[in-house]
């Protein structure tokens, strides 16, 4: 069974961030959000581009997986998130994977249907939540 994990950066330090992505052994950040800016200059894509690596760190936005989609769970049965969610998988199969949103709760966030979606494919999916709890679906 194939592993991959979740995670909000929203009310994180940076470091912390990155502590937790090194404790879980990974090695691939999979950004979800549809539009990657934040009032956290640490967060926008850019600039993850630029500290990931030095933290040894792939980065890779997919916005075909990105929110605000006016119902996210009927985006699930098109055909553009299932290309998507089939180009997340093959990545997530190279190297340890999380999938990165905004928000701190997986039950706040788009991230929970992509979990879904996985789980239904035969993958473990474990939302890192808090300091570094773990909320297993």
């Amino acid at each position: 069974m194939r592993l991959i994990h979740t995670i909000g950066y929203g009310n994180r330090e940076f470091l912390d961030f990155v502590t937790l992505l090194k404790r879980l052994g990974v090695e691939l950040v999979i950004d979800v959000r549809r539009f990657p800016t934040s009032k956290w200059p640490e967060f926008v894509k850019e600039n993850l581009e630029a500290a990931l690596p030095a933290e040894g760190v792939v980065y890779v936005h997919l916005r075909e997986l990105g929110g605000y989609r006016g119902g996210y769970e009927a985006y699930t049965r098109t055909r553009e998130f299932k290309l998507a969610l089939g180009k997340l998988m093959r990545l997530a199969c190279e190297k340890p994977a999380v999938i990165m949103c905004v928000e701190s709760s997986p039950s706040a966030c788009h991230r929970r249907f992509i979990a879904a979606q996985l789980k239904q494919r035969g993958w473990r999916v474990v939302h890192i939540v808090g300091k570094g709890g773990v909320q297993e679906l």
